[in-house]
């Protein structure tokens, strides 16, 4: 990338990777603001491809100017993830953003079994969002009725799961390995894991490897892009 000569106001495919306690969102205005600053423009689209939690890290796909067009096609590809959970308790969130609300006795788990359970849900299958997400319900983000005690009812929704693998099993702790379809809820995922196993589960770290053939080995931090940006402004100021 250091070698490209960028046009953002044409189009251009940018992987980040995304930093832990950023929203999807808080990158593309990060960036959006600094490529108006440097270049001097007054507009300039900028949209991601697929949101990250914010708990979460890794790949993630933004577009500038025509290429915004793109972003419901790399949207639409499947997606791979990297991760950990805490077996044997809950949270409301399903994730570490909420309290532990239940524990399990987890002294009789069958290790062997959870490699089992968690191939189950291999396939087509149905799942329920957290009630902690920004799926809109009457026009209103989920999470804010979840903050607000409000009880909302989720559809089911189909997705995908192309490979669920567990390892480095250490309970309570237990990593894991996904690859799935568009619109797939890792956490949700978890949780039902724990709860197919008879005990309960939430998520504790989440990275994002790849969307489609774009992989996160070939993403930048935000502070890597902007040098790139910078250090390419000033090559082409003095060529």
């Amino acid at each position: 990338m250091s070698d490209h000569n960028f046009d953002f106001q044409q189009g251009e495919v940018i992987l980040i990777d995304k930093p832990y306690e950023w929203t999807s969102f808080d990158v593309v205005n990060h960036l959006r603001g600094f490529l108006r600053k440097v270049y001097g423009w007054k507009k300039l689209k900028v949209g991601h491809a697929g949101t990250l939690d914010p708990l979460a890290t890794g790949l993630l796909i933004i577009c500038t100017g025509r290429f915004t067009k793109k972003i419901d096609e790399y949207q639409g590809m499947d997606k791979v993830y990297v991760g950990s959970m805490h077996f044997g308790a809950t949270t409301p969130s399903f994730d570490k953003e909420t309290e532990i609300d239940n524990e399990f006795d987890i002294s009789d788990v069958d290790i062997d079994n959870l490699s089992q359970v968690a191939k189950s849900f291999e396939g087509d299958i149905q799942q329920i969002p957290p009630k902690f997400s920004a799926i809109k319900i009457k026009g209103k983000r989920a999470f804010k009725y979840a903050r607000q005690n409000e009880e909302v009812e989720l559809k089911p929704r189909d997705v995908r799961i192309n490979y669920f693998q567990v390892f480095n099993i250490n309970l309570p702790n237990i990593d894991f390995a996904v690859s799935c379809s568009k619109g797939t809820y890792i956490r949700s995922l978890v949780r039902d894991l724990g709860e197919k196993m008879g005990k309960g589960a939430f998520l504790t770290e989440l990275r994002r490897t790849q969307i489609g053939e774009f992989n996160v080995n070939n993403s930048l931090s935000l502070d890597d892009f902007k040098k790139t940006v910078m250090n390419n402004l000033e090559n082409n100021s003095s060529a």
